[in-house]
C-alpha cells in the first residue's frame, strides 16, 4: 500500500496575512473554507508539489510559528531564491552544512554559499513566513538510488529544461571522449535523463 503525504498543518496567528505570503510566493490556493466563527481551513500548494499545507484558524493546537523545517525541493538553488526574493519573499543566502550530510537546525554550521562540487542534495537556503515558520530550500538534481520509482516525470517546464541542460552539457562531455559526433543523440539524452531522475549510474 502506498502512504503517500497529503498535508502538512501549518499554525498561524493570522490566516489572512498567512495566505497572503504563500500566494505571493507562489503557492497555489487551493481551498478557503471559513465553516464558521472560530473555524476556518485554508489549503495552498507549493509549485509541482504533490503535497499540500494547510493553515487555518481551529486546525491546530501547535503554537503558531512553532514549525521548522519544511523542506521544499528546487533543481536550481540560486534560481529558485532569486525567483522568491522577486515575489518579495526574505531568503537566506545560499548555503552547505560544515558536516556535509543534511543541514543543522536553525543557522547553526552553515558554510556560506553552494556546496563545492554543487553535487546533489548539498546546498540550501531557507526563509521563514510571518509567523516564524521555517522553510528550507535544497538543491536535487540526481536522486540517490531507490528514491524514484516509475516513470521519469518534470513537476514543471523549467525542471524539464534543467534536466536537458544537463544532459546537453554531459552529452558534449561524452562526444569529447570518443571523438565523434554522436547522431543518436536524442536517445542518449533520453537515457542520460532516466537515469539521472532514478539516481542510477549515468552514461558516458
Amino acid at each position: 500500500m502506498d502512504l503517500k503525504l497529503e498535508v502538512v498543518q501549518v499554525p498561524v496567528s493570522d490566516v489572512d496575512r498567512a495566505r497572503d505570503f504563500y500566494v505571493a510566493a507562489g503557492f497555489r490556493l487551493d481551498a478557503d473554507f471559513p465553516v464558521g466563527d472560530d473555524f476556518r481551513v485554508v489549503q495552498l500548494t507549493p509549485p509541482g508539489s504533490d503535497a499540500s499545507i494547510i493553515i487555518g484558524d481551529g486546525v491546530t493546537t501547535a503554537a503558531p510559528g512553532s514549525t521548522e523545517g519544511l523542506q521544499l525541493v528546487v533543481a536550481d538553488i540560486e534560481a529558485a531564491r532569486a525567483e522568491l526574493t522577486g515575489r518579495g519573499v526574505e531568503v537566506s543566502e545560499v548555503f552547505h552544512d560544515v558536516g556535509g550530510v543534511f543541514h543543522h537546525g536553525g543557522t547553526e554550521g552553515r558554510v556560506p554559499g553552494p556546496e563545492p562540487e554543487h553535487g546533489s542534495y548539498g546546498s540550501f537556503a531557507s526563509f521563514s513566513d510571518p509567523d516564524g515558520n521555517g522553510w528550507v530550500l535544497q538543491e536535487v538534481t540526481t536522486r540517490l538510488p531507490g528514491r524514484v520509482t516509475g516513470p521519469t516525470t518534470y513537476g514543471s517546464a523549467g525542471d524539464l529544461a534543467d534536466a536537458l541542460r544537463r544532459a546537453a552539457a554531459a552529452h558534449g562531455e561524452h562526444e569529447a571522449r570518443t571523438g565523434e559526433a554522436d547522431e543518436n543523440w536524442p536517445a542518449w539524452y533520453a537515457e542520460y535523463m532516466v537515469r539521472e531522475q532514478a539516481g542510477e549510474e549515468l552514461p558516458l
